[in-house]
């Protein structure tokens, strides 16, 4: 940990030096609300989001809180280490090219329904997932857009690893956006004294809308991992085809936008963690860099001030529009060429994901040391972009 505020109600612990101005006004906000528990935890990641911080953790006594797990419910990252000890230019890029042709990117989706046996099962009683349903199923193995990606490292175990960065799709989307409505409709008629602007509508558990969210929470969650599960599948394929057949390890598939019931200090509450991963004691995880740079297989050391959390990437030291502006498209192609790197830079566009926007991916492992220990550092080898 780094530095402590305790201006607000409840202490805000800080795992990074600087935070910018408007996302230290969001975790104030966080630290004064009147059913927050024990202190805010803030990643070393972390930057503005929308009404919390990405890259934070907000416990809660006897409300959930959807804007707290945000728009893309169980966004979240898989890895699987393949027992390859090597990969030439020339395989990624076919690799790459048949991956394409089985894994839409971007808003694209499947023409055809996806096997129904792959979807998380009880749909039938949730109200905007049943809605939702058939979508789903075409959506389902796709990889989305913003900083979600498809990447070939290679690990400094030897081997070369996999690794997707992707959520919930258009699921996610309209059940956050549903109930965060519903919630401020009804803190509105509730006089709630968690004012409308601060972005933090609640619902309390004891309701009917707090229990139909947590179930269709839930249900987006496991979308989220037989999503990953489904991209990966694919990306194994797509190199069975190009050298042969090969053993892989099991996957490390994990959420960090999500609500979980758990027992911190004396007390079982609900630990939202937005752009956040659970890094219980022992517990395999994955913090990724840029396209630029590293990532990290790491291992939780099960940090009770941290609520058992790690950082869920790099995170973004310029928002989208200003990297477009002040990134130089040139110099950045050029810092992913000369590592050799199959990269998804082409135009001035794609520079909101270029590895300048991003935070030293160093220095942020540096602040959490606390928090998880590294096994595997991985470097970039290819990437896909949404």
């Amino acid at each position: 940990m780094k530095q402590v505020i305790s201006t607000e109600n409840i202490p805000i612990k800080m795992w990074l030096d600087e935070m910018e101005p408007q996302a230290l006004v969001q975790a104030k906000n966080l630290a004064n609300l009147p059913f927050a528990y024990k202190h805010i935890a803030i990643m070393p990641d972390s930057h503005v989001g929308y009404g919390m911080p990405i890259g934070s953790v907000l416990a809660t006594q006897g409300v959930v809180v959807p804007n707290a797990v945000g728009v893309d419910i169980g966004c979240g990252m898989v890895a699987q280490k393949t027992h390859l000890e090597d990969i030439t230019i020339d395989e990624l890029k076919k690799v790459l090219g048949i991956a394409r042709k089985m894994i839409p990117v971007g808003f694209e989706h499947h023409k055809e329904a996806q096997d129904e046996a792959l979807m998380p099962q009880n749909h039938e009683g949730l109200f905007i997932v049943k809605n939702q349903y058939k979508g789903a199923l075409k959506q389902l193995g796709t990889l989305g857009g913003g900083n979600h990606f498809i990447e070939i490292q290679q690990g400094s175990d030897g081997y070369i690893w996999i690794m997707i960065h992707s959520g919930s799709r258009n699921l996610g989307y309209k059940v956050a956006n549903h109930y965060n409505r519903l919630a401020q409709r009804l803190n509105e008629h509730w006089l709630s004294v968690v004012e409308k602007d601060k972005e933090l509508a609640f619902l309390p558990i004891e309701t009917q809308e707090a229990h139909d969210y947590i179930n269709e929470m839930n249900y987006c969650i496991d979308f989220g991992v037989a999503n990953r599960t489904l991209m990966m599948q694919r990306m194994i394929e797509a190199m069975h085809e190009v050298k042969g057949d090969f053993d892989v390890d099991e996957i490390i598939n994990k959420p960090h936008n999500f609500a979980a019931w758990e027992h911190h200090f004396g007390k079982n509450v609900l630990v939202h963690r937005k752009g956040a991963t659970r890094a219980f004691d022992g517990e395999l995880g994955m913090i990724p860099g840029s396209q630029g740079t590293k990532s990290y297989i790491v291992k939780g050391k099960g940090n009770p001030e941290s609520f058992m959390s790690c950082s869920h990437g790099a995170g973004r030291k310029l928002g989208r529009k200003q990297a477009k502006r002040e990134l130089n498209l040139e110099e950045e192609i050029d810092l992913l060429e000369k590592q050799n790197i199959l990269h998804a830079i082409r135009h001035k566009s794609d520079l909101e994901e270029a590895a300048g926007a991003y935070k030293n991916i160093f220095e942020v492992m540096d602040n959490q040391t606390d928090l998880v220990d590294i096994v595997v550092e991985l470097q970039p080898l290819a990437v896909i972009k949404g």
